[in-house]
């Protein structure tokens, strides 16, 4: 106000929220977010259906899919649903937990908040506590030789277990570690693994059970003639990116024809130039042809006669990922097509469905295919989710060479730890650092919510158990037995518990610091008054 009048700042369409308002709104989001994927946590976890706006029906409890799909309005809300995003590209799993983490954090820094402890001071021991919080895990963490196919199948099996496709997990363990082992490359004494070598295609229609590993490559379509082979033992393949007939002149012409000799003239030589492009691919000594472009009917009469089993418009990134598979060169013209070329296949073998073509048997491959059957779209959605979490952990595993318990054990000892080390801070910052140790409660209490028990109940049982130096000990989610994590196999990668620590302490930290939010809305008068 300026003599009476107000003075004119902010546009009509803009929404202000600020102070206390503006603290309360972003806690209420994070909360919200945190409260709707709390109870797909553990292996006993609940599973939600997201229905779309066009009627597209998803069945998951996968974290990173449930926030992917809802739509959310509020700023805050959208700030927590990019923690499980970072999440997920960073490590592939441990979503649920990074984001009940936030809600946790959040609803601590409500009741500070309300007790008079201003915003900054709460930010400066949350994020001492997340200091302290890394250093600890770090200590916790065990050593993994890249080799021990035993302990990766545990690692797989930690992330799978609890999705809806259980009844094939111990059959996956092993498809998804042999993947991952066999592209895993070693490099100035580093393991390195590209996730984009490990490629999972479905099919519809058949058990879960039937889910395989292809040491090659699975490609989406099949022969493009009925006379070609189906099956083809010790395979040489071409792979050739350009279409293999005749191709339209770039300027305009005319050929004008006169008698019935010069028709058969023109598609004679027609013939013998499809004939000749043919000719360069079989002499090339290939029985397997992948074409990135279309093969004229033609060239597929000659390639057939020929005992060639070709295939056409292949994408070019399944052309790419079958080079790196079979050691084969792409090559733009037939002409240059030489045997050096060709990649080599024990096995190239279309589907008894008719629906895919397997190229297998490589040697020494550079890329592996999973191949996941199932009786319908949602189950095989979840199962490649399932898949995509074990994938991505056992890379993070096999590169880190670490790896921690699960089953809250971490968590529980973070509590007390941290609330041990707030004990020689002192001062207001000792209090934010006793309510951040305190948020870790909200995992193991979770687990327990969802498997049944009395959360309370085993958070004293942890505890206790804890107080006694046993810092493995952790929730049995089918018995309720405080149990030793690392005996009973349920470990992770130490990458996936300080990436969900970091992301979900910096992201509250961010939060709790706002105190004024100006959401610009859609439509509005601009220009029209609005005080500020």
């Amino acid at each position: 106000m300026l003599s009476g009048q107000p003075i004119i700042i902010l546009k009509e369409n803009v929404e202000r929220n600020y102070g206390k308002e503006a603290q309360r709104s972003n806690i209420a989001a994070a909360k919200a977010i945190a409260g709707a994927v709390r109870s797909t946590l553990g292996p006993r976890g609940m599973d939600k259906m997201l229905v779309s706006p066009t009627g597209d029906i998803v069945i998951t409890n996968d974290g990173a899919t449930i926030l992917g799909e809802i739509a959310v309005q509020h700023p805050g809300a959208k700030m927590v649903i990019e923690v499980a995003r970072t999440q997920d590209d960073e490590v592939g799993d441990g979503t649920t937990t990074a984001v009940i983490l936030v809600g946790a954090l959040m609803e601590q820094a409500e009741s500070m908040l309300e007790q008079g402890i201003h915003p900054t001071v709460i930010a400066q021991g949350y994020r001492m506590g997340m200091e302290k919080a890394l250093e600890i895990v770090n200590s916790l963490s065990l050593k993994l030789d890249p080799s021990d196919r035993k302990l990766l199948i545990k690692i797989a099996d930690t992330a799978i277990t609890g999705k809806s496709i259980e009844q094939v997990k111990t059959k996956l363990d092993g498809i998804i570690v042999d993947a991952v082992m066999t592209v895993a490359e070693k490099a100035n004494g580093k393991i390195l693994v590209d996730e984009e070598d490990v490629m999972i295609k479905k099919q519809k229609g058949s058990s879960m059970d039937d889910a395989e590993l292809i040491r090659g490559v699975v490609i989406d379509k099949t022969r493009v003639h009925e006379g070609m082979p189906k099956k083809i033992t010790k395979a040489k393949v071409a792979l050739i990116a350009t279409p293999l007939e005749i191709t339209k002149t770039q300027v305009k012409a005319k050929i004008k024809i006169s008698t019935a000799e010069q028709i058969n003239a023109f598609s004679q030589q027609e013939r013998e130039a499809l004939k000749k492009l043919a000719d360069m691919i079989i002499d090339s000594g290939a029985n397997v042809l992948l074409c990135q472009k279309g093969i004229s009917d033609i060239a597929q009469f000659y390639l057939a006669k020929a005992g060639i089993l070709a295939i056409e418009d292949v994408p070019e990134k399944d052309m790419k990922y079958a080079g790196r598979a079979l050691h084969a060169t792409i090559v733009t013209k037939p002409e240059s097509l030489t045997a050096k070329d060709l990649g080599a296949a024990d096995l190239v073998e279309e589907d008894s469905e008719g629906s895919v073509t397997r190229i297998s048997g490589c040697k020494n491959p550079k890329t592996t295919t999973i191949l996941l059957r199932g009786t319908s779209d949602y189950l095989l959605d979840e199962l490649e989710r399932a898949v995509v979490d074990g994938t991505r952990v056992v890379m993070d595993a096999m590169e880190d060479g670490t790896y921690v318990v699960g089953g809250g054990a971490v968590e529980t000892e973070l509590l007390m730890k941290i609330r041990e080390y707030a004990q020689t801070v002192g001062g207001r910052v000792q209090i934010a650092i006793e309510a951040y140790a305190a948020a870790y409660e909200s995992i193991p209490r979770a687990l327990a919510e969802n498997s049944g028990f009395n959360p309370i109940d085993k958070l004293v049982e942890l505890k206790n158990v804890h107080s006694k130096g046993k810092k493995n000990a952790g929730l049995n989610v089918y018995e309720g037995k405080v149990v030793d994590m690392l005996a009973e196999g349920v470990i992770e990668p130490l990458r996936s518990k300080r990436q969900s620590i970091q992301s979900a302490s910096e992201t509250a930290v961010m939060l709790i610091r706002v105190d004024d939010m100006m959401i610009t809305q859609q439509g509005g008068r601009g220009g029209a008054p609005h005080g500020m």
